[in-house]
């Protein structure tokens, strides 16, 4: 089974308050997108790699693919304003109408492959799948600061990346989002504002979107963990 993959790497990460693009950011001597795109240049399903990024950074991202020896990155994309523009961009690139397309976050450097070829299936089959975690806190509707109702927990899911689609289903949700400037929370948003169903394929906690400073901290924790399993493994 194949996939392609668009990965949208634009954003500036201001929360991140580093002062640069996150992607960049070191993770035990590699940039976090190093680590992302190391991951889809081992997956023997990963035909090709789209990643979508600033226009004024498309020489630093030729530089770190070039060093890294990455070499299923086939095109670089600039990106739009918004993170959906910049994905619709990458997936203009791509014409294989039937295959199966993955869209994932730069910034999740800890992606398992495990994970990625069930989302894979699971879109082969169902047209649109997304992975997830369950939400494990108590979850509260507030408003003015106020809380108004405590949500039963069961039924919700904390949404990842890779989300995974028939090319030309999330082709055709992008078209109609951009025909009704409508701005979805994620792509499976506009897949669902087509009317078609989206499933979930439960994913790992540790598949953590890279966002503050703090998660700098669980990333490391992350990476050394992996280090001492593959020692014991050695």
């Amino acid at each position: 089974m194949k996939y392609d993959v668009v990965i949208p790497a634009a954003g500036q990460g201001k929360r991140m308050k580093k002062g640069v693009n996150k992607q960049f950011i070191n993770l035990q001597d590699h940039p976090v997108i190093v680590h992302t795109l190391q991951v889809f240049e081992q997956d023997p399903w990963c035909r090709k790699v789209i990643i979508v990024v600033n226009e004024k950074e498309v020489d630093l991202f030729k530089e770190l693919i070039e060093v890294n020896n990455i070499r299923k990155v086939s095109e670089i994309v600039k990106g739009g304003s918004e993170r959906q523009h910049s994905v619709y961009n990458g997936l203009k690139i791509l014409t294989d109408e039937d295959g199966i397309v993955l869209v994932h976050d730069g910034a999740r450097p800890f992606i398992e492959q495990e994970h990625v070829h069930r989302l894979v299936e699971e879109a082969s089959e169902s047209k649109a799948a997304v992975l997830a975690v369950p939400v494990k806190d108590t979850m509260k509707r507030v408003r003015n600061g106020k809380v108004i109702d405590t949500v039963e927990r069961s039924s919700l899911w904390a949404i990842q990346t890779p989300q995974a689609f028939v090319l030309s289903l999330i082709q055709y949700a992008h078209e109609k989002a951009q025909e009704k400037n409508y701005l979805g929370t994620d792509d499976a948003s506009l897949v669902e504002a087509v009317g078609e169903d989206v499933t979930i394929v439960e994913g790992s906690y540790n598949n953590i979107k890279l966002t503050t400073p703090e998660d700098l901290i669980y990333a490391e924790a992350i990476l050394q963990a992996q280090k001492i399993k593959e020692r014991k493994l050695t």
